[in-house]
């Protein structure tokens, strides 16, 4: 079981960590990953796309970055984020895409990610918009009951499953911080066995299709019902 000092330990911040700094980098996330989703096309290869992100990213003044740009495509949507993508993957008429990306923003890190569709695909569009809703029942849940990061996982696995995905727990939530969190803290938010504080935590959400033919993502800062619309 954590102790105190341990959870007090996995929560600290480093000598440049300000409120101000840390919603900066959220926001400039939050944008660049809007500006990036309207010029995926259908017809992009991935590769290019994934490229092509990192250039909006660097366009818009935001270093490259504490962990890989990623853009997936279509089946590639199903992968955990350590799996490589298959090469090639071609963006269809109506298809799933997302994204996913942490750029440093100054002193501070960015993480998000967010799943989009092209044309028209019902189940697609269900995917997409289950993984957000459910990345906001999760958080309702935190900020209502202020249960475990365990508990939460749990939670987010049983509601997915009654949506008719499946939750992947290779994604299983992690710190977030003045740049570099890793000296602080690498364990993740679903084995913290206390109540996480705000702005300390990424929620990450991937579900998937029980069938194994696509996924869809969402991620963002652990935060209270007012930093929302």
């Amino acid at each position: 079981m954590t102790n105190l000092n341990t959870a007090t330990s996995a929560e600290r911040v480093g000598p440049a960590f300000s409120v101000d700094g840390m919603l900066l980098a959220r926001q400039k996330t939050r944008q660049v990953i809007a500006d990036i989703s309207k010029l995926i096309k259908p017809g992009m290869i991935e590769e290019d796309a994934v490229e092509m992100a990192k250039q909006v990213m660097v366009d818009s003044g935001l270093g490259l970055s504490w962990h890989p740009t990623r853009v997936r495509f279509g089946s590639n949507t199903m992968k955990a984020m350590k799996q490589a993508s298959d090469p090639g993957v071609v963006l269809q008429e109506n298809d799933i895409f997302f994204i996913d990306l942490a750029p440093r923003v100054e002193h501070w890190e960015g993480d998000g990610g967010a799943t989009f569709v092209v044309g028209q695909h019902s189940e697609y569009e269900r995917c997409a918009r289950d993984a957000e809703a459910l990345f906001h029942e999760v958080r309702h849940v935190w900020t209502r009951d202020k249960i475990t990061g365990q508990a939460l996982y749990e939670f987010a696995d049983k509601t997915a499953r009654a949506m008719g995905w499946e939750l992947n727990f290779d994604l299983p939530g992690h710190r977030v911080s003045d740049f570099p969190h890793a000296t602080i803290h690498t364990g993740s938010l679903a084995d913290f066995e206390l109540s996480p504080s705000e702005m300390r935590w990424i929620l990450e959400i991937h579900i998937c299709d029980p069938q194994k033919r696509f996924g869809a993502f969402f991620e963002d800062m652990l935060l209270s019902n007012e930093y929302y619309d």
